[in-house]
């Protein structure tokens, strides 16, 4: 029993330490904060909770499904490297010109918030990255001593740690902009774009590496 029990646990320790250096939500939550900027708390905090619950359900379709559904539209996981890739990159670009000074007003809500999904949870919070190294998981959890239902279970206990330390990151984003003030702010949030545009150039990069590699050599 205790043996079974520290596979399990290893199985969700290896699932958050795999994912939650990909998410990166302290950098996820300064642009965040950056996009919010003039939302009322309550609404942020609420939004800060859907982006939580949105990366929960995607990394858990992505973790368990996600194969599947590649494979049902003839989509290989190269291919979700490379659109998501310049995806990632076309967003950090965006966000690396944008004047940190022009924040969404009140007015603005509604249309912020029906941002909450794209671009906010995909592909800024749970990017292509995060996504393949989901299905990644899901396609290599086997480890002998449990049943299926326990390593699945094992799984999401992993994701949904993840997916709530998103939500902490996001909710309390103001007070790690308060504390980094004017100055820091802005160089997080510089920082941040262009950590989240070379991180979209390197996922493009490594599945065209796979392509190229594929390529049979006379």
């Amino acid at each position: 029993m205790a043996e079974q029990f520290g596979i399990l646990v290893r199985i969700a320790v290896l699932v958050v330490a795999t994912l939650l250096p990909l998410i990166n939500p302290a950098g996820s939550a300064a642009i965040f904060h950056s996009m919010t900027l003039g939302i009322p708390d309550g609404a942020r905090r609420k939004m800060a909770w859907q982006i939580g619950l949105n990366s929960f359900f995607l990394v858990v379709a992505a973790t368990f499904i996600g194969s599947y559904v590649l494979d049902f539209f003839g989509v290989s996981l190269t291919s979700v490297r490379i659109g998501g890739g310049l995806l990632v990159a076309a967003s950090g670009w965006k966000l690396l010109n944008a004047d940190e000074k022009t924040g969404q007003k009140s007015a603005d809500l509604q249309n912020v918030a029906s941002r909450t999904f794209y671009p906010l949870t995909f592909p800024l919070t749970v990017g292509p990255g995060t996504i393949s190294a989901a299905i990644t998981i899901g396609a290599s959890l086997k480890e002998p001593g449990v049943v299926l239902w326990q390593r699945a279970m094992a799984s999401v206990v992993g994701l949904a740690a993840v997916a709530f330390t998103v939500y902490l990151s996001f909710r309390f984003a103001a007070r790690l902009i308060e504390f980094l003030g004017d100055t820091g702010t802005v160089v997080m949030l510089r920082l941040s774009a262009f950590i989240l545009m070379c991180v979209g150039v390197q996922i493009t990069i490594n599945g065209v590496l796979v392509v190229v590699q594929s390529i049979p050599h006379s």
